[in-house]
């Protein structure tokens, strides 16, 4: 049986032509005093590194930001990119984070450095067994973050008990959160392939946990929405042109849209973004809301976490509030 829904948000603070980072980080707050007090749940920032298309290296430092121009929301990390990062440093500045604000925090937690091998050694150099480590480093963050006893102590942080998130985008993960009962954020919206599976994993192995007594399953997914299935299919051309820079392994920064895509690339990359990125609510109201329904036939998901990469802020903020509406009409 179908199960209510909830929405939330994932911006990854793209830098947009003709702006710099002072400016996407502005954007990233409009943004969230927009949805703040709306029918939105929570509002997670990204990690990445050695772009410069995206300012969200410093996720922590955004999150703070973020949730001191903010009232209600909850606001997060989606993720913290843990092989970059020390457990005990993580609980702590989330254990600042939540004195300092109150019980307004999400921690997800990624089993990848968010950028390439190089990156990765230069954030991390002495350290690069992370990727394997992940289940265990994730449970030394819930201990940290518990009323338990530990030999070093977390402080601020501990007792603060703030909820952690598992994020994957392959199936591997899916083990790690049925395991430690934890929810599960599945990244459909760079690599949708793996969803069905994880998610029948993360399902059929979950073992319930003090902060989850079923499964919860996030999916994350490209969602632009405007008043035409029209206009939503020209604003989606800044996706395209953003997935055909990441093929390339350019640095362009998110470019406005364009009336044809067909210059711009060659036909073996439009199959490429076209084949990997085939799930996205894209259109109308009423299109959306079809779309919107047929997935949940196939996935049954607790959440969805909407991705919107639109050039103009206007046009945004206009997406994501016609998928609140979408959102509340399904659940009606």
């Amino acid at each position: 049986m179908p199960k209510k829904l909830s929405a939330s948000l994932l911006n990854l603070v793209p830098v947009r032509e003709g702006h710099g980072v002072s400016d996407a980080i502005a954007d990233m707050v409009d943004l969230a005093k927009h949805v703040d007090g709306s029918g939105y749940t929570r509002y997670w920032v990204a990690e990445h590194h050695n772009t410069t298309s995206i300012a969200s290296s410093a996720t922590r430092q955004l999150i703070h930001h973020i949730l001191h121009h903010t009232e209600s929301i909850r606001v997060g990390s989606g993720g913290v990119m843990l092989p970059n990062h020390s457990p005990l440093i993580v609980a702590e500045e989330f254990g600042t984070m939540q004195a300092i604000f109150g019980d307004r925090l999400d921690i997800g937690l990624g089993r990848a450095p968010g950028t390439d091998m190089r990156t990765a050694a230069a954030i991390r150099r002495n350290n690069h067994d992370g990727v394997y480590t992940f289940g265990s480093e994730v449970e030394e963050i819930r201990d940290f973050l518990s009323d338990r006893e530990t030999q070093v102590v977390a402080f601020p942080g501990n007792g603060a008990n703030i909820p952690l998130y598992i994020l994957g985008s392959s199936t591997d993960s899916a083990h790690i959160a049925a395991r430690l009962g934890l929810p599960y954020a599945f990244a459909a919206h760079f690599a949708p392939g793996q969803m069905e599976d994880a998610f029948k994993i993360y399902e059929a192995e979950f073992e319930p946990s003090d902060q989850l007594s079923e499964p919860y399953k996030i999916a994350c997914l490209n969602v632009i929405c405007a008043d035409t299935d029209e206009a939503a299919k020209y604003l989606s051309t800044t996706l395209s042109q953003f997935v055909l820079n990441v093929i390339r392994g350019g640095r362009k920064k998110l470019q406005p849209p364009v009336d044809d895509m067909e210059p711009l690339w060659s036909p073996y990359e439009k199959q490429a973004v076209e084949s990997r990125f085939p799930v996205a609510m894209l259109g109308g109201h009423d299109t959306v809301l079809e779309k919107l329904r047929l997935f949940q036939t196939q996935f049954n998901v607790d959440e969805i976490m909407a991705v919107s990469y639109i050039y103009d802020k206007d046009a945004q903020k206009r997406s994501y509030d016609i998928f609140e509406e979408v959102v509340s009409k399904y659940n009606r």
